[in-house]
């Protein structure tokens, strides 16, 4: 008992759902969680394979739970002079991240690491969110620009 003593207890009730925000803020999120992931791989010269759980029937008609590899495909590319450059993505979307600007230039991977850092701790604290939502509506709306 005087181990829960020690502890601050608190009246809590679990939010039955999330806000569209902050729904979209997680997605983001975790989708760079995995490119700091795969950077880092990279980097350290192995290989980052994720698996994802997918239900499939076998021969007989049963359902089963399989896991397989998860495709994930780079955010980064090399430019012509030797820069790596970061887009954002939303989905298939790039994201604006200013106004005519879409990607981020860093010279070396430990610093395309501390980019997509930086940006994972914009997009937790709202920075984004405005990006984030003009790139969602345009996916609802079926509009290109």
């Amino acid at each position: 008992m005087a181990t829960l003593a020690s502890l601050k207890l608190v009246t809590a009730k679990k939010p039955a759902t999330q806000s569209p925000v902050t729904q979209r803020r997680n997605k983001l999120s975790g989708n760079i969680q995995e490119q700091i992931l795969l950077a880092k791989a990279l980097s350290d010269g192995s290989t980052y394979t994720p698996t994802r759980t997918k239900t499939i029937k076998n021969p007989d008609g049963e359902r089963v739970q399989v896991s397989q590899t998860k495709r994930i495909k780079p955010w980064w590319f090399t430019t012509d002079a030797g820069k790596v450059c970061i887009q954002i993505r939303y989905g298939a979307k790039v994201i604006e991240l200013s106004k005519g600007k879409s990607a981020i230039e860093v010279t070396n991977p430990t610093a395309l690491i501390e980019a997509l850092e930086a940006v994972n701790a914009a997009v937790l604290a709202g920075e984004l969110d405005a990006q984030i939502q003009l790139v969602s509506q345009r996916g609802r709306d079926g509009n290109t620009k």
